[in-house]
């Protein structure tokens, strides 16, 4: 065996382009051979004696890779990553995702929020996207409507990120808003208007305890949209699953949380529709970060933002939790073990997302 030395430069239009650097190694490497558009471990390609390489090969060095998918962001020693179409079945480069990505007006990159691992992919995506030259937004979960006045502040430099901080008091509002720092300052450096989504979460919280939308306080009503769908029997089947995992869930309080969860939908769809129909957004590409469970099956947020821009294309993108999500001990005191089946969401009838973006797990979860 002979090893031909490699050097990467990444394309987000090729995935990861490797370029050979030590032929002289190699002397029987066909030129054709020379520039490989496959990703390699440690910059090292094994070749057979005669230095030729095959079709067989290229493929397995692609599927097996330890290294990253999206062609930015660090993966774990030993853990294999790659990205699935759903609609195929079939595995894809990030490079054929971003360049479907790059085809629709709203992009829902649906998170785990505590894994730091997305938070990377999502920023490595709009990066990308910001760069292949169409006007992009950041439209975010992570920040209430009400701070748009001071996110539009942060986005004309006027303030930093640790002023923005302050002034939203992002701390006591999102706990982990530390890891969106290289997200929203990769807009900022793209110049890329940034959306606060999301509903008052003490509005959403009196939805769920006054016991629905209907016996919410009529000055707290008028913060949600005038236009609230409570009727949607495919997203009620998977809410009911979902949200028993809440110590607090129980059949007489479960109404008033699908409510809850459908009211803060209706006010991200409502303010990324508006935003979208407005002058400033009009021609813009949408990306969306938010908890995967307000994009899981195009229902959720997604759902709702179709019903109101029908004419608009979109896309779905999960990330894997693959074992890296960790719970504090306050939220494993709020929470109980659910089994939800594989047949119960098979009754979903449909797919969970467009692309997914898999991690393997570690030896430890694997052995489970």
């Amino acid at each position: 065996m002979c090893s031909l030395r490699v050097s990467g430069c990444r394309d987000p239009r090729k995935s990861l382009c490797l370029t050979a650097i030590d032929v002289p190694a190699c002397p029987g490497l066909p030129e054709q051979n020379r520039e490989i558009l496959i990703p390699l471990e440690k910059g090292l390609l094994p070749v057979s004696k005669n230095c030729t390489l095959t079709l067989f090969s290229a493929a397995i060095a692609m599927l097996f890779t330890r290294l990253p998918m999206t062609g930015g962001a660090e993966t774990e020693k030993g853990r294999i990553s790659l990205w699935v179409d759903l609609y195929q079945g079939e595995p894809i480069s990030y490079g054929s995702v971003l360049e479907d990505l790059a085809s629709v007006q709203v992009i829902y990159l649906g998170e785990s929020h505590s894994i730091e691992r997305h938070h990377d992919i999502q920023a490595q995506i709009l990066d990308d996207l910001c760069k292949s030259g169409s006007p992009v937004a950041l439209a975010m979960e992570q920040i209430e409507a009400f701070n748009q006045p001071s996110l539009d502040r942060y986005s004309r430099g006027e303030i930093d990120f640790d002023e923005l901080v302050k002034a939203i008091k992002w701390d006591e509002r999102w706990n982990n808003y530390a890891q969106y720092r290289e997200i929203v300052e990769t807009a900022r450096r793209h110049k890329t208007p940034v959306l606060a989504l999301n509903a008052r979460a003490e509005t959403i919280r009196q939805v769920a305890r006054s016991g629905g939308l209907d016996k919410l306080d009529a000055e707290l009503r008028r913060e949600l949209p005038a236009d609230v769908e409570l009727h949607d029997p495919l997203y009620e089947k998977l809410l009911n699953m979902q949200m028993m995992v809440h110590m607090s869930a129980s059949p007489e309080k479960l109404r008033p949380m699908l409510e809850a969860q459908m009211c803060r939908d209706e006010m991200m769809a409502s303010v990324l529709a508006n935003y979208l129909k407005s002058e400033e957004g009009k021609g813009r590409k949408a990306v969306v970060l938010c908890g995967a469970g307000h994009a899981s099956y195009g229902l959720g947020t997604v759902a709702r933002v179709r019903r109101r821009m029908p004419e608009l294309k979109d896309r779905v993108v999960l990330l894997t939790q693959s074992g890296d999500l960790q719970l504090s001990q306050e939220e494993k005191a709020m929470a109980r073990e659910v089994d939800i089946t594989h047949e119960q969401l098979r009754e979903i009838g449909r797919p969970i997302a467009d692309y997914l973006q898999v991690r393997s797990l570690t030896e430890s979860d694997d052995a489970k």
